[in-house]
């Protein structure tokens, strides 16, 4: 056999190594721009469901006409106004809309969304989503707060 042949032939050969980086400028560059869009679209995808109003510290930094909670009006699609005041029936809700003809006509209220104690004392519009009850004519699971008075 002949020797160039035989060299031809070996199972092992060598490959040039190549010392340079394997993506080039271009191509990185293409990746960070995916990346950062990624974070772009995910930062206000996170916020937007969420109030542009920042949610109140205390009763004193609530303000009249302010619109507190989630603008989610495809989950809180039922409204009630009235005078918050604090207390449930039969452990059902945490608060009470007040509301014209008695109390056969009031609206017993939970939040897991706005801190509800804030609008004690003052007339609001809630947006929330009806419970099922036993004892509450109308209990309300509430997403979304103005302040009227």
């Amino acid at each position: 056999m002949d020797p160039k042949t035989e060299e031809n032939s070996s199972i092992v050969r060598d490959f040039e190594t190549k010392k340079s980086f394997p993506l080039s400028p271009k191509i990185l560059a293409i990746y960070l721009i995916i990346i950062a869009i990624g974070i772009g679209t995910g930062f206000v995808l996170s916020n937007g469901g969420k109030s542009p109003s920042a949610s109140p510290t205390s009763s004193s930094s609530v303000s009249e006409g302010a619109t507190y909670g989630s603008k989610d009006t495809k989950t809180f699609k039922d409204t009630a106004e009235g005078e918050l005041t604090e207390g449930g029936i039969e452990d059902e809700g945490q608060y009470h809309l007040v509301r014209p003809g008695g109390e056969s006509q009031n609206v017993y209220l939970t939040s897991s969304t706005v801190d509800l104690s804030l609008f004690l004392e003052r007339k609001i519009k809630v947006w929330g989503e009806t419970q099922k009850a036993q004892y509450a004519g109308w209990l309300m699971d509430v997403g979304r707060v103005e302040v009227l008075e």
